[in-house]
């Protein structure tokens, strides 16, 4: 039976993971030093395992916390896994800017969850409304193999199906791709034009239209664009819709915005996600 240490168990990551991996086939240790995480655990009739005795005895270290923590913590963590052992990151940008440290008798994985699809076969409200995923809706996840031997990735995959579970999909990419997924592909660009949709609504609605008649009216055509954009519907735009949306791309799309998913402009926004200070100087 492997074992599984999940640093940060108790925290808002950490409580999904935890959650999924307590029953598995897995032994898994916990460790948690915050107040609230504490609690969360004591909640789950959980209780912490001590850092250094939990990385002596894990063959896998899972690291739940802010991206913004790895870089300080990783090197700590690091030095006390035993050799052979996996660490698991849940985000690609602390590996991405380098800031694991160098030790080359442990592998270094990442997964991430692709959270459940818009266009899905969920039966129950319940499962509809898992947005996340790994409590009842089906996901894929996308895992890359940093570091360490090949045979290593089928174990680290392995832990990500069991953490992000119910898994439907698992995608073998590189590092560098999941970088340019998230946060170029996910973030940068479809959250922000998310935040757009949102910011209409309510501009339409600050001109007189109802909310609720502005929200229905908003969703239901966000389901139909989507579904004829992606090829999900089986029809196209109508002729009008294809002239408003060349009018719309005028306004509110940037000449030269695929720049974004050059590799440098990736690096760069990694770099301002985990250094936010740096915002600014990249606003212009």
């Amino acid at each position: 039976m492997e074992t599984i240490a999940i640093f940060g168990a108790g925290g808002k990551m950490g409580c999904r993971i935890t959650d999924n991996l307590k029953d598995s086939e897995y032994r898994v240790l916990y460790i948690e030093i915050s107040e609230g995480g504490l609690h969360n655990l004591a909640r789950r009739g959980l209780s912490p395992t001590p850092q250094e005795e939990a990385l002596q005895l894990a063959d896998a270290v899972i690291m739940a916390v802010p991206d913004v923590l790895i870089g300080k913590l990783a090197g700590g963590i690091v030095a006390g896994m035993k050799p052979g052992a996996m660490l698991i990151l849940l985000d690609p940008a602390a590996a991405y800017l380098g800031q694991l440290p160098k030790r080359e008798d442990v592998t270094y994985f990442i997964s991430h969850p692709c959270h459940p699809p818009v266009f899905n076969d969920e039966e129950s409200m319940e499962s509809r409304r898992d947005f996340f995923g790994g409590i009842l809706a089906k996901q894929a996840i996308v895992c890359a193999l940093m570091q360490g031997p090949e045979e290593d990735y089928l174990r680290g995959e392995t832990i990500a199906k069991a953490m992000y579970a119910p898994v439907m999909r698992s995608h073998r990419i590189t590092l560098e791709q999941m970088a340019t997924l998230e946060p170029t592909m996910a973030e940068t660009v479809s959250s922000t034009l998310a935040i757009i949709l949102k910011e209409a609504l309510e501009e339409t609605v600050r001109r007189g239209v109802p909310y609720e008649a502005a929200k229905d009216f908003m969703m239901g055509h966000i389901n139909i664009q989507l579904a004829i954009v992606f090829g999900e519907a089986g029809n196209p735009f109508s002729d009008a819709c294809l002239v408003a949306i060349e009018y719309g791309k005028k306004y509110l799309i940037k000449e030269g915005w695929k720049e974004m998913f050059e590799p440098a402009k990736v690096y760069e926004q990694v770099d301002v996600m985990l250094h936010p200070e740096k915002l600014k100087q990249h606003q212009g």
